[in-house]
C-alpha cells in the first residue's frame, strides 16, 4: 500500500473508518453547538447504521476496512506513544500533571476510549479515589470527546504527491488530526509508506486544512477548497510540495463562499467517473475565484512556483481538467428538493469505483437521477448518521484504489 491516490473512483481496494462511540453519548442539547453538531444523534441506531455501511463496502468491493480504534490500540501499544498522546489531550484543560497517574490506573482500551470520547472529573474519581481535588466541576471534561471523529475524510488526505496531515481549523477537531498522524507515522503497516506532503518540517503551527477540501481531479491535478476550514497559506503551502514532489503539475485553489452549503469542496462536487461530475444546482458557476499553481522551476534545492488567477468559474476548470465533462444535479435539478437533500450531504456520495457509489437512503431523487444515468446507487439507512451533517464520502478515507 503506497499511500496515494490518483482518482476519486478507482475500485475501493482499503479505506479507514471510525465506527461511532462513547464520544457521540457525550453530545447534549447544551454542548452541541461547541463540539460542532447540530443535533444529538442516538447512538445505538447511529452504530446500526455504520455497521451496515461497513458491512456494504466489505461485500460489493472486498475493500480492506481499517478500523480507526484498532489502529490507535495497536500504536498506543507503545507506551512513549501513550505518553505524548494523553500529555497533549490533558494540556487543554492544564491537567497534563495527571497524565502518569491516569496512565498507571487505565489498560490500553480505556485509555483509547479516553483520546476519543474524553474524560470527565467525576469519572477520573472512581480509578483515582485519592484524586486531589480540582478547580473543575464533577462533570466537566478533562480530557474533550471528539464527536465528529466518524468523518475520516477530514483529518488526513491522500493524492498523487503522497499524504497531506490535515490542520483543522476549528478547536473541538485538532486533536482528530493528531491521533491520525500518529497512527499513520507509527503503525508498522503505513509508517514506511508515508509521503508526507503537509505539514512542512519545522511549522510548528501550521496553518489550517482540512481533507474535505481536497478533491484529486486527475493523475496530474488536485483541487483544494479555499474555504472557512482551509487557508490561503495552507493551500500554498501543500501546492508547493505537490509540484516539487513531481507527480502533480497543477494545483487549484478553488474560493468558496464562507456558507454552510460550502464547508468543504467535497460538499459541492464530487468525481464519480472519469466524465462524470454530481453537484448540486449551479453550484460550480456559483463558484468564481480560482487559482492556478505550477511549477516554475527548482533551483540548488529551492522550489519556485507560479500562481496565476483564472477569471473563470469551478466549472470552467472542471471543463478543462475532465473531457467530455457531464454534470448531474442533485435531485436531477428541481431546486425544492435538491436544496433540501443537499442538507443531508446529496452530493456527497462516496464513489467505490467507476460510476458506483453508496449514498444515504433518504436522498430519493438524487439517487433516482443517478441510476437514470446509469450509476448503480447502493444505499445505508441514514437517520442517525445524517445528523452529522455529512455525507458518505465524509465517513471514510480510502487508502488504496486501482489505479486510473
Amino acid at each position: 500500500m503506497n499511500l496515494r491516490l490518483n482518482s476519486e473512483f478507482g475500485t475501493l481496494k482499503a479505506v479507514l473508518m471510525h465506527r461511532p462511540g462513547k464520544e457521540i453519548d457525550r453530545l447534549t442539547p447544551y454542548n452541541k453547538s461547541m463540539l460542532l453538531f447540530e443535533d444529538v444523534p442516538y447512538l445505538e441506531a447511529m452504530q446500526r447504521e455504520h455497521d451496515v455501511f461497513t458491512d456494504l463496502i466489505k461485500h460489493s468491493t472486498g475493500a480492506t476496512v481499517y478500523r480507526l480504534r484498532e489502529l490507535l490500540m495497536q500504536v498506543i501499544s507503545d507506551k512513549v506513544i501513550l505518553e505524548n498522546l494523553m500529555k497533549d489531550a490533558l494540556s487543554k484543560s492544564g491537567m497534563s500533571h495527571l497524565s502518569d497517574e491516569i496512565l498507571g490506573r487505565l489498560s490500553t482500551a480505556e485509555c483509547a476510549t479516553a483520546l476519543t470520547a474524553g474524560v470527565k472529573v467525576h469519572e477520573l474519581k472512581k480509578k483515582i479515589p485519592n484524586l486531589q481535588r480540582t478547580e473543575l466541576l464533577d462533570y466537566a471534561f478533562i480530557i474533550p470527546p471528539s464527536p465528529n471523529l466518524y468523518f475520516q475524510r477530514d483529518p488526513i488526505a491522500l493524492t498523487p504527491g503522497g499524504v497531506v496531515f490535515s490542520s483543522m481549523k476549528m478547536e473541538g477537531r485538532k486533536r482528530e488530526a493528531d491521533l491520525l498522524r500518529t497512527i499513520f507515522e507509527n503503525h508498522p503497516e503505513f509508517k514506511d509508506h508515508v509521503n508526507r506532503i503537509f505539514p512542512i518540517n519545522g511549522h510548528e503551527n501550521p496553518a489550517s486544512i482540512e481533507g474535505g477540501d481536497i478533491i484529486v481531479l486527475s493523475k496530474k491535478a488536485v483541487a483544494i477548497g479555499n474555504s472557512e476550514r482551509t487557508d490561503e497559506k495552507a493551500i500554498y503551502h501543500v501546492a508547493k510540495s505537490l509540484l516539487a514532489e513531481g507527480t502533480v503539475e497543477r494545483v487549484y485553489e478553488v474560493h468558496l463562499p464562507k456558507k454552510r452549503q460550502y464547508m468543504h469542496l467535497d460538499t459541492v462536487f464530487t468525481i464519480l467517473d472519469e466524465n462524470l461530475v454530481l453537484t448540486y444546482p449551479d453550484a460550480l458557476n456559483a463558484v468564481l475565484q480560482t487559482s492556478l499553481y505550477t511549477l516554475k522551476e527548482i533551483q540548488d534545492d529551492k522550489v519556485h512556483i507560479k500562481r496565476q488567477v483564472l477569471n473563470e468559474s469551478l466549472l470552467t476548470v472542471l471543463e478543462r481538467e475532465i473531457p467530455h465533462l457531464e454534470i448531474l444535479h442533485t435531485a436531477d435539478g428541481n431546486p425544492d428538493y435538491a436544496m433540501r437533500e443537499q442538507w443531508f450531504d446529496g452530493a456527497n456520495v462516496f464513489a467505490i469505483g467507476p460510476r458506483r457509489v453508496i449514498s444515504y437512503n433518504r436522498n430519493i431523487y438524487t439517487n433516482r437521477a443517478l441510476r437514470d444515468m446509469g450509476v448503480e446507487v447502493l444505499e445505508i439507512p441514514s437517520s442517525e448518521l445524517s445528523r452529522g451533517l455529512g455525507g458518505p464520502r465524509c465517513m471514510t478515507m480510502p487508502l488504496s484504489r486501482s489505479k486510473i
